[in-house]
C-alpha cells in the first residue's frame, strides 16, 4: 500500500487530498508514523522525530492515528489479496507477500494479477497498491519498493542479476543507515558488489548473516510464501509531551494501551498468549518486559493486569519516562480456551469488552467510552 496510513486519512477527508499531510501525535515529541507523497520531497519521511518534520514542513497538516481505521482497512486488501491466491503472507498492516504460481491458469500472468489487484483496491477501497513481481520473495520486495507509488515493476527470472547489480546497497535487506556507511568503507557501493563478494568474505564483514546476504544479492532466495493471516503481535503506545514520574502516572496509561489492545483483538476475533510492556526514559533508552501467560486473553482487565505486573520489573525510581507502551503477541484464533467449569468472571469481563468495542466503533476509538481512572490522563 502507498503511504498507508495518510492514503486512509486523505480518502476520509476530502479536504486533505493533494495536502501535505503527517500522520503522528500533535505532541512535537513524537514521531512521523506516516508520511504522504506532497510533504516527501520536503524530506520528511516515517520514524522522523515530529519536531524535524514540523521544521522542514511547517505547513504540514498534522493527523492523530487512527489505528483502527487503518486495521479496517488492512483487513479489506488483504480479502482483496485472497481473491486471487490462498498463499498471502502478510508482513504488516500495508505489506504482503503473494504466490501466484497455482492461480496463473485461472488469472493469467503475474503481470496481469498484480494489475487485476492493483485496479480492484483502488475502485473498492479508494487506495493505491504498488506491486513487484519477480521469481523470489526479495526481488519482489525490492521491486514494489521501487515502483512506488501505484507501481507495477516486473522482473523476469533472466533479468534478476542485472536488475540488482547496480542498486544502492542500502537496499539490501538489514542494510540500514548505520551499516550502509560502513559498507561503503570497505567498498561496497553496490548490491552488485555484495554479490561479487561471495559468502566467506562477507561473514568476515557481517558474521554469519554475510552468507545469506551473498545469496540474495545473486537473487537466490528460496523462502516460500508462507500462508498465516494472523498478525505477529498487536500493540499500542503513545510519546507524552511531558514525561511521566511514578509507577501510579505509568500504570494508568497501561491500562488505556491495554484496552486499544483488547478492542483490536476483540475486534478480530483474535486472542493473545504474550504480553509486553515498553518504557522509554527521558533519555531515550529503552526497556521492555514481557510475559507468557497460562491461557489466552483478549480482554482490557487480562492485558492490563499483566502488563502492571511487568511494570514492577521496570526501574523507575528516579527515571522520568517519555514513552509507555503495551503490546501482546502469541496470537491465536478464537477466544480464550475452554474450562472444564464456565468462569463468570470472564464471561462479565467479554461482555464489557464487547459493549465498550461497538460503542468505540460506532463514536470513534478515542474518547467515546473509558475507565474513569483515565478521566484527565497525561497527554
Amino acid at each position: 500500500m502507498d503511504a498507508f496510513y495518510a492514503s486512509v486519512e486523505q480518502r476520509d477527508e476530502p479536504m486533505l487530498r493533494g495536502k501535505p499531510v503527517i500522520v503522528g501525535g500533535s505532541s512535537r515529541r513524537g514521531v512521523v508514523l506516516a508520511a504522504s507523497y506532497e510533504v516527501r520531497p520536503m524530506g520528511v519521511r516515517s520514524a522522523m522525530p515530529m519536531a524535524e518534520a514540523l521544521r522542514r514542513a511547517p505547513n504540514a497538516i498534522v493527523v492523530a492515528p487512527r489505528h483502527d481505521r487503518y486495521a479496517q482497512a488492512s483487513a479489506e486488501a488483504l480479502a482483496i489479496l485472497r481473491r486471487f491466491t490462498p498463499l498471502v503472507e502478510p508482513l504488516s498492516l500495508d505489506e504482503a507477500f503473494l504466490d501466484v504460481t497455482a492461480s496463473r491458469e485461472l488469472f493469467g500472468d503475474g503481470r496481469t494479477i498484480a494489475g487485476a489487484i492493483k485496479a480492484q483496491v483502488r475502485r473498492e477501497l479508494g487506495l493505491t497498491v504498488s506491486a513487484g513481481v519477480a521469481p523470489c520473495k526479495f526481488v519482489a520486495k525490492v521491486a514494489s519498493d521501487l515502483g512506488k507509488p501505484d507501481g507495477l515493476l516486473v522482473v523476469e527470472p533472466v533479468d534478476v542479476a542485472a536488475f540488482l547489480a547496480p542498486l544502492p546497497v542500502e537496499r539490501m535487506w538489514g542494510i540500514g543507515p548505520k551499516t550502509a556507511p560502513k559498507m561503503r568503507a570497505l567498498g561496497y557501493e553496490t548490491i552488485g558488489d555484495l554479490a561479487r563478494a561471495g559468502e566467506i568474505v562477507l561473514e568476515r564483514v557481517l558474521g554469519a548473516w554475510g552468507a545469506e546476504v551473498a545469496q540474495l544479492a545473486r537473487g537466490s532466495d528460496d523462502r516460500d510464501v508462507v500462508a498465516n493471516g494472523l498478525a505477529r503481535s498487536i500493540g499500542a503506545e503513545v510519546t507524552y509531551e511531558e514525561d511521566l514520574v511514578g509507577a501510579e502516572a505509568i500504570a494508568r496509561t497501561l491500562l488505556g494501551h491495554s484496552g486499544r489492545v483488547a478492542r483490536r483483538l476483540l475486534r478480530a476475533g483474535l486472542a493473545a498468549r504474550t504480553v509486553a510492556v515498553k518504557i522509554k526514559y527521558s533519555d531515550f533508552t529503552l526497556r521492555t518486559r514481557r510475559a507468557t501467560l497460562s491461557e489466552p486473553v483478549q480482554d482490557t482487565d487480562s492485558i492490563y493486569r499483566a502488563a502492571v505486573e511487568l511494570l514492577a520489573r521496570v526501574p523507575l525510581e528516579r527515571r522520568r519516562v517519555r514513552l509507555t507502551g503495551v503490546s501482546v503477541s502469541g496470537i491465536v484464533c478464537g477466544q480464550q480456551v475452554a474450562t472444564l467449569f464456565p468462569d463468570a468472571r470472564a464471561a462479565k469481563r467479554r461482555s464489557l469488552e464487547e459493549v465498550t468495542a461497538r460503542i468505540a466503533e460506532r463514536f470513534g476509538d478515542e474518547g467515546a467510552v473509558m475507565r474513569a481512572s483515565l478521566i484527565g490522563k497525561p497527554r
